[in-house]
């Protein structure tokens, strides 16, 4: 398989990983007991943990596009 073709998928399977992630542990502020600032909305989380969760989407997506690659290979 081309290299083009492997950083492709890993790139689809990133954002499908990441897309996946984004709403485990998120809390809006009525949820989290805080008192939420005028003008902000309703459903915004309070803290969003991105650095976390892109680190997380990171080492789940080597392996699942390791797994995807495999499976090309043994499948063709």
């Amino acid at each position: 398989m081309p290299v083009g073709t492997a950083i492709a998928l890993y790139f689809i399977v990133w954002w499908l990983v990441l897309f996946a992630v984004l709403p485990i542990g998120v809390r809006n502020a009525e949820e989290s007991g805080e008192a939420m600032p005028a003008g902000h909305d309703a459903g915004a989380p309070v803290a969003p943990m991105l650095g976390k969760k892109l680190l997380i989407t990171t080492i789940v997506a080597f392996p699942a596009t390791g797994i995807a690659l495999y499976l090309w290979q043994f499948l063709n």
